[in-house]
């Protein structure tokens, strides 16, 4: 076996199996006891057979390392879920705890009238359940949650600042890299200020974030996240940008920068005569500080360990392999938390890493032969990478990325630089503010060429082609670059013939069967549609026509997505956009339609991302109103009636519960010949039944927008009083959430609501059918979907 791979094979098999056995905890102390079984019957058959062979050695190193980090999740896991918390989520029981906060805690936008929502990871230190006061009702524990609290204040908490929580606790689904969901029923109570080292850190963070959010436009926003990893000035319309130009590995700080920090080290240290031993030490006592500083991401982390290691061996003299260091560090990191194993960050840096190291340099050969050396080398990294890590990309967004890799040729030289400049100006504003303020001016201009070129490739038309979502997008994405990669890199031969065979029918094959079920859908799609819920995964975006006037709510979390479904319904204008709420799930795709809105109707800001966006919005020539219950108006031959927010919103935070709630209904002679529907954005149980409370002339609808992708938080009333023939839930296959809920499901059978669904049938087409009455096309039949709860 080729020797980079004798380590790296048998770390992917222990990785995969532990990403699988982490969605079934139950199962693991039976696991571990079978790797180490296999492992033992292994040494046993090495150690008797007279040679040793290949599969064997394979076999004992694979089920070693399997067992080394199943062994380490089930230790871990039975801390992670202890007796108290599984009790109180159980009972229901209150839950006091103190926790220390493990990202920088900040409110949605503050308002001195009242407490704003704040969402924020943190690890609980000590519980106590139930109402007991004693002291040693305390217990000690080490448990990863996410806490939802209210603060008072505009200053933000710093990380590792221990604080005090009261409230409810809600398990996660197995296999989640936090245990719990805390939601705090007050204000976090400060018990102690951060260690020295991590207040240090904060302080630094927060000087060069509000440095960096005073200069202008996209590149003050990402310039924290390059040069420290702090992302909250990146906007919803950046964000989708970056991600569409296959960018996003630039929004936040990424393990590469942990290279250019030690080579600068090692290259300075060579330059004044300082001995190898020395700057070894000091690299590790910067990487160090750099990685307190940074937060410890998972990239970073990958890149900090591979340091450390490729760094000890030049202390002790041996040759640095990349694939090796790059398994050997895989392996450190699992066991020290298993449940990276399910991070995509973690994932897509070591895949991205694993390409440029086996990849880049066969590439490079490969496009030498028709192009210069150097710039085939530039070409080949980020081909590399790219082609590593798409398969995985898939899961996260079903479509293949046409400008990717000029994308990264334009805006990677410009990421050290900005990276460089950006902790300079860090370390340099507490000490000399006007030196640290004029670096930081510096750094905007490589930020701001990177927010750019990330823009322009968003904006170009068909930035990507839609595939197959699920299991077997990956596959096949998996397969294609692996036939590829043999045609192009194999010696002609006859490997090199039956891969162009192969690929040549997959790709036909594919071509065939896309766009013979896209020419089905062509014909079969009814073209009276009325409202048409797209297909964008878990989020909302939902199309109202009448009368060739189009209204689009809400526009989903991907723009890719939302732009494939506006070219197949031959939506180029937009005359009324509605957005429910900032959620990224429903307005993360709004850059898709800049340019095509008349008028947008927004609800309350959170925030200043919120207003950013709203502002985007505004500066694409739409004209942007706030809206609050009671507004009207037409669109066709519909009128539509905002029935939420009101326009006090009293103790209603803005988000979720404020979601722009709107109804349209028939007017004069289309009356019976037009469709009701009521849109109800992410609206829960309680604000639901306030809307009722506010509109009690509320009546009967033809389709209503299931709240919140049909979470379990609704209100039966409202359904029952709307009493809808369709019940339309745009929701991703698959999600995390658990959506739609056998609660919501049971409520809508309940009222006799028919579920319509994306997750299952794609998009939704609802047309009103002639004398009363509806139809209802969707692009998979409802028998032939699957993946859904049930």
């Amino acid at each position: 076996m080729n020797l980079d791979l004798r380590l790296a094979l048998p770390a992917g098999v222990a990785w995969v199996v532990l990403a699988v056995l982490l969605g079934f905890p139950g199962a693991l102390p039976a696991a571990v006891v079978v790797a180490w079984t296999v492992a033992l019957a292994a040494i046993a058959v090495a150690f008797l057979s007279r040679r040793r062979r290949a599969a064997v050695v394979f076999l004992l190193v694979a089920a070693g390392l399997t067992g080394l980090v199943l062994s380490a999740a089930a230790v871990q896991g039975a801390r992670r879920s202890p007796p108290e918390l599984s009790g109180a989520v159980a009972g229901g029981r209150f839950v006091s705890a103190v926790a220390v906060t493990t990202e920088t805690v900040r409110p949605r936008g503050w308002d001195a009238a009242r407490p704003s929502p704040a969402r924020f990871a943190a690890t609980l230190m000590s519980v106590r359940t139930g109402s007991a006061t004693a002291e040693e009702g305390w217990k000690p524990v080490d448990v990863p949650v996410t806490v939802f609290a209210s603060i008072d204040s505009a200053a933000p908490i710093g990380i590792g600042t221990t604080v005090e929580l009261s409230g409810t606790v809600a398990a996660t689904e197995p296999g989640d890299d936090v245990s719990f969901l805390f939601f705090a029923s007050g204000q976090p109570r400060i018990r102690a200020a951060p260690a020295w080292f991590l207040g240090w850190a904060n302080g630094l963070r927060e000087g060069f974030s509000d440095a960096a959010r005073a200069l202008p436009g996209d590149g003050g926003a990402l310039l924290p996240g390059l040069a420290i990893g702090d992302t909250g000035a990146v906007s919803p319309a950046l964000d989708t940008a970056m991600k569409t130009s296959s960018l996003s590995h630039l929004t936040a700080v990424s393990g590469a920068n942990c290279a250019v920090i030690i080579a600068l080290i090692m290259a300075a240290g060579g330059a004044l005569g300082i001995g190898r031993g020395w700057r070894i030490a000091a690299s590790v006592i910067v990487l160090s500080g750099f990685v307190v500083l940074v937060t410890p991401q998972p990239s970073v982390l990958r890149a900090a360990v591979m340091a450390v290691l490729v760094l000890a061996a030049l202390g002790s003299g041996r040759p640095v392999r990349g694939v090796p260091v790059l398994a050997l560090a895989v392996l450190v990191l699992l066991v020290i938390d298993p449940w990276l194993a399910r991070s995509y960050g973690f994932i897509l840096s070591v895949l991205a890493t694993g390409g440029l190291l086996v990849l880049s340099r066969p590439l490079t050969v490969f496009l030498a032969r028709w192009l210069p050396l150097p710039l085939s080398a530039v070409i080949a990294i980020p081909l590399a990478a790219q082609l590593a890590c798409q398969p995985v990309l898939i899961m996260l967004n079903p479509s293949i990325p046409l400008y990717a890799v000029p994308a990264n040729l334009l805006a990677e030289p410009a990421a050290p630089v900005a990276t460089v400049l950006g902790l300079l100006s860090c370390l340099a504003l507490p000490w000399l503010p006007p030196l640290g303020s004029a670096i930081a001016r510096l750094a905007w201009l490589p930020s701001g060429w990177i927010a750019g070129i990330a823009r322009f490739f968003d904006s170009l038309p068909g930035n990507s082609i839609p595939w197959l979502s699920g299991a077997l997008g990956v596959g096949l994405a998996a397969a294609i670059i692996l036939l590829a990669l043999v045609l192009l890199l194999h010696r002609a031969g006859r490997p090199r013939r039956l891969a162009a065979v192969v690929l040549v029918l997959v790709l036909v094959g594919y071509a065939g069967v896309a766009g013979g079920d896209r020419l089905r859908q062509a014909i079969a799609r009814p073209q009276d549609w009325q409202i048409a819920a797209c297909d964008i995964g878990q989020g909302d975006a939902v199309l109202v026509r009448s009368a060739g006037r189009v209204a689009l709510i809400d526009t989903g979390p991907d723009p890719a997505l939302l732009r494939h479904c506006l070219e197949v319904l031959g939506i180029g204008h937009i005359d009324l956009l509605v957005l429910t709420h900032y959620d990224l799930d429903h307005v993360g795709g709004t850059s898709a339609v800049f340019g095509m809105v008349d008028r947008a109707m927004i609800g309350p800001a959170a925030d200043f991302h919120d207003t950013r966006l709203a502002q985007s919005v505004r500066d694409a020539g739409a004209r942007v109103d706030q809206v609050s219950r009671g507004e009207t108006g037409r669109l066709g031959e519909l009128r539509w009636t905002v029935l939420w927010p009101r326009a006090r919103l009293g103790d209603v935070q803005p988000g979720n519960d404020a979601s722009v709630t709107v109804q349209f209904s028939g007017v004069g002679a289309c009356a019976d010949g037009c469709l009701s529907a009521l849109f109800l954005g992410d609206l829960g149980e309680r604000p639901q039944a306030r809307m009722m409370a506010a509109n009690r002339g509320l009546g009967r609808v033809d389709v209503v927008k299931v709240a919140h992708h049909g979470s379990a938080d609704q209100n039966p009333a409202l359904y029952e009083k709307v009493a809808a023939a369709v019940g339309i839930i745009s929701v991703g296959a698959h999600n995390r959430y658990g959506h739609p809920t056998d609660r919501l499901l049971q409520i809508l059978a309940r009222v006799g609501t028919r579920a319509e669904r994306t997750d299952r049938q794609g998009m939704v087409l609802v047309s009103p059918r002639p004398g009363g009455g509806m139809s209802v096309w969707s692009e998979r039949p409802p028998s032939a979907a699957d993946g859904g709860r049930e």
